[in-house]
Formats: structure tokens, sequence, C-alpha cells
């Protein structure tokens, strides 16, 4: 996952190192356990993890597991998998932000005896009404001056369980007027009663993350915390805790911009509103951004690295195409994924002229742009199956498929020719009947004819069942962080995010497919083997797009 590709991070750290800052470089990446990572995260990642790689560094895992409200050990599993998955190993370790509870517990009251905190009996309403605007200062809480003792007193007795949920916060006392209002003594904890994922029923106070965050940071010896830009405006409160608790190691936080996608969302929230709601078949529904999600899909990490790689890293916010993730797949599975032929809209061809009791076998490319991939055998027999838009009874223009009367070559086997359709009572097509040019073989008419059309088939005697999954964009709108007003992102999802095919028929060897291994179906585009139901397949990508990549 390396990259020698210079950004601005990468020049701050230059800096920092010229000017003696830093000696080895320290990054991490610290998810809350609250849901599944999706590609927003996988720019996260990249960033922290590909930094401490070029600067022979080290990258942490630390679990953001400050809020026990909507942690789990699933989501717990799930992240570290996901790392490891993109290859973004933590040579640094893996941590627990719950871990350094005592600590910040310690910290803040040392903050207390300092006189820089205090415990506030304003309710959360209260507070954003004495907080102010962004034009006029915040006042200060009544309770702002209570007696060092006092405040010490108190904040024992909500660790001891003394008061309700909600009642009372500790704050740090910074400055009600300050222009920034993350600086406007901002609680730093409060009382939550719930049952924690690894600490049990130990606490029933719990550090906010802009408290905790640069404590662990410093423990941790992380040189450099590099957040999205949401963040920036909390960089003053983050140096604060960071100097006044006096560490001496003083870690910096610098921001860059999320990672935006058009027809995508990427709130944590909504992901879950999609799950809980039944929107979709759970976190690694193949339409969500959700890296299982993407993985159960079909898309690679190399192909999803890539695609962050490609979007840049900037400190500005931008949308980016959606499609230029799928041009990264197709890139990367042009050249390595194996050929194989599948028909997703079976019609019926039976040859005439070719005996019923005859298998012979034809040698089929495995990967045209990879000589090395070499090639199968594949089963032909009397009767086939071909797509049904492969054939036209009235064809259109230009038509070069099979039609009544005409021939097509059947892929890497005979000519065959269309003699006669033979339709239901209701006047439905059901079957072709048809004639192979026997002695050309799967080599040109001995007769110098030209055969413009070649389709591709399966032989009926051989063919695997399968239902295969075509996805497409999970939203309508491009912009779905900014929806009109008056409307909810969920009045854009696509009702055509999802096609089943139930009837379609493989060429043998798919009958060995392993989950998550990945063909192009030749003509059709790029599938995967689903990783949950038996006998399905998902497309990953179109075999074409008109995309064109940018400069």
């Amino acid at each position: 996952m390396s990259d020698t590709t210079s950004n601005f991070l990468t020049e701050i750290i230059d800096e920092d190192i010229a000017n003696g800052l830093a000696d080895r470089i320290h990054t991490r990446f610290p998810p809350e356990p609250n849901g599944y990572l999706h590609i927003g995260s996988a720019k996260a990642i990249y960033i922290n993890y590909s930094i401490a790689q070029r600067y022979n560094g080290l990258f942490n895992l630390r679990y953001d597991d400050t809020n026990p409200v909507k942690e789990d050990t699933e989501y717990v599993e799930s992240i570290e998998e996901d790392l490891r998955w993109l290859g973004a190993i933590p040579n640094g370790g893996i941590f627990y932000g719950s871990d350094y509870f005592e600590q910040c517990y310690e910290y803040a009251v040392k903050l207390i005896r300092e006189g820089k905190a205090y415990v506030c009996d304003l309710t959360p309403e209260e507070m954003r009404e004495y907080r102010g605007t962004l034009t006029q200062p915040g006042k200060e809480s009544p309770y702002r001056n209570r007696s060092v003792e006092e405040n010490l007193d108190l904040f024992q007795r909500m660790r001891n369980g003394e008061f309700p949920d909600g009642s009372k916060t500790l704050r740090a006392k910074i400055d009600m007027a300050s222009p920034n209002m993350n600086m406007r003594d901002p609680a730093i904890y409060r009382i939550v009663r719930a049952h924690h994922h690894r600490q049990g029923d130990k606490w029933c106070i719990y550090p906010l993350y802009d408290f905790a965050h640069p404590i662990q940071d410093a423990i941790e010896g992380i040189t450099h915390s590099l957040c999205s830009l949401e963040f920036e405006n909390h960089r003053p409160l983050y140096e604060w805790v960071i100097d006044n608790i006096g560490f001496e190691h003083k870690p910096k936080q610098r921001e860059f911009a999320r990672l935006n996608i058009t027809h995508t969302v990427m709130s944590k929230r909504y992901l879950r509103e999609l799950v809980e709601t039944n929107q979709v078949d759970g976190w690694d529904d193949p339409r969500m951004p959700t890296l299982c999600g993407l993985r159960r899909r079909g898309y690679t990490p190399s192909s999803i690295l890539e695609f962050v790689k490609r979007a840049g890293i900037a400190k500005a916010n931008s949308l980016v195409d959606i499609k230029l993730l799928e041009y990264c797949i197709r890139e990367e599975l042009n050249a390595t994924a194996p050929r194989r032929m599948a028909v997703t809209e079976p019609l019926k061809v039976v040859l005439t002229n070719y005996p019923a009791d005859k298998t012979e076998y034809f040698q089929v490319s495995n990967n045209p742009v990879d000589p090395e991939a070499g090639t199968r055998e594949v089963a032909f027999t009397r009767e086939l199956y071909i797509e049904r838009s492969d054939f036209a009874e009235v064809p259109p223009p230009k038509f070069q498929r099979l039609k009544p009367g005409g021939e097509v070559r059947l892929m890497g086997a005979y000519i065959v020719k269309c003699e006669e359709l033979v339709k239901d009572e209701a006047g439905n097509l059901i079957e072709l009947r048809c004639s192979a040019d026997l002695e050309a073989g799967n080599g040109n008419p001995l007769d110098g004819r030209k055969v413009r059309g070649t389709i591709h088939w399966v032989s009926a005697q051989h063919a695997v069942d399968a239902q295969i999954m075509l996805y497409d964009n999970l939203f309508s709108l491009e912009d779905v962080n900014g929806v009109p007003e008056g409307t909810n992102y969920l009045d854009y999802l696509n009702p055509n995010s999802l096609t089943k095919l139930v009837d379609c028929k493989l060429e043998a060897s798919l009958a060995q497919a392993q989950p998550g291994e990945r063909f192009q179906f030749v003509r059709m585009g790029y599938f995967c083997k689903d990783s949950k139901h038996e006998g399905t397949f998902n497309r990953i990508v179109t075999l074409k797009d008109s995309f064109k990549l940018p400069g």
C-alpha cells in the first residue's frame, strides 16, 4: 500500500522532520466500533497507513470505544478484518480507547485541581442556550465558579453513580466568548449508564471524544493525528487538552477532505438506518459502500486503494464520480479475470444436424489479454442455450447476431444457421432449430463466405443453473449529501438498484467457482461468486462504460 506520491500532508511531515519535530512517524486509524467500515474509511486508512510506510514508521489501530450505547464486538471484529483485507497491518499495535479510561479520569481530576474544569448542572438544552451563536458570545454557566473541592467531590460522586444520566457534565473551563464555539467550555465527561462491550458496567461516566482522543494520541506516541476536515475547528481544543494536561509529547492534528462519492451515502447513521429498516440485505449488501459490501460484490483491495489514490488527497471537499471506482476495478479485472460463458436469459437452440449422443470439447481462451492464462475445454452438444437478446425475429438495421435464415458463430465453436422458430400456444418463442457448419468446424467457412457475428453459448446438457444479481446505484440522486429541501435521502432510493435473474445457465467449469472468485462473463460484464448464497453470482461492474479519466 506504500505510495511515493507527495501531497500536502507529506509536505507538512517533511517540514516537521526537517525541523526536528519528529524522529519516527507514528500514525493511527481510530474508528468507533458502532458500524462497519465504508469506502470513506478506506481513504483514512490509506492516508495513515501509507504515510507510516513512506517514512518507515508505525501505524496503530485504535478503537474509539468511548461511547458504549451503540458499540458492539461485532463491529470490533469486522473493523480489524476489513483493515487486514486492505493490507493495512497495524505494526504499531491494536489498542482500545476504553483501556485509557482510568488515565482519562486522572487527567480530568488534574484539570479540576488546577481550576481548568468544573462540574456543571445545566441541562443539554440550557447548555445550548448558554453557548451562544456564531455571531454572539456565550454566557458563563452559573456553576462555572464552583470551588475546586466541590468539583472534586461532585466528579467523584458522578463516578460513583450518585447522579442520574445526563444530570451533570464535567466541562473544560476555557473561554465562553471564544470565536470558536468548540472552545466555549466544552463538555469533557458525561454520565451514561450503558453496558460497555469491553469494560462491562465498571463505568457510568465516559469521556467525550474531543477530550479522550488527544490523550490517547499522546500516550501512544502518535506524531501526526490525520483526520477528516470536520475536525479542523476542533484542533484548538485538541491542542488545549495536550498543553493543559502537560504532555511532553505533542502530537499534531492535521485534516484532509473526506471522500464523497456520487449516488452514495457515507454517514454510518444513514447506513445503519438502511440496514435496520431492511432497505438492503445487511451491512454487506453488495450495493452498500461498506468494505464488506464491496468485498462481497467482488471489488478487490487493490482496486479500492487505486480509486482512493486517483481521487486524490486534498484539503478541499469534492464529489468523486462513482464511475471512477468502477473504472479501477474494470481495468484490473480486464487483465486478471478468467473468461467464462454465462447465459443470463436463456433461449434454447437445437442443432438438427448434430448427433444427439455426441459431446465434443473445444479449447477456449481463459483470457485473451493474458496468453499465460492458457485455455480450457468447453463441452459442446446438440442442445445449447444462447442469450435471448442475441436473436431477433425482426432484426433492427445492422443487427449482426442470429436471425431467421441468418448465420452466426458460436464463440470458439461452429457457425450455425437459424432454420426454424418454435413457439408455444401463446406465440412465445421457446426454441430455435439451427444447422451447424460441421465441415468448417471452429474455423472459417470453406466456401469463403463472411460470418460477422459471434455470440456466446453453453451446452444444455452440461449447464450449471445459477441466479445472477445485477446491481446499479443505490440512490438515483447524484449528490445524496445535498438532498433538496423538504425531502429525505430515502426518497431517492433507486427502485432498480437490484435486478435478479433466476434462470441463468453457466458453463460447467463455474460449478467449481469458490465464494469471492471473480470472472468475466464474456460480453456480459465482471461477476463474483456470492459468499452468502449458493449458486449466486453478483455483477461487479459492466463490461464497458463511456467514463473517461479526468485530465
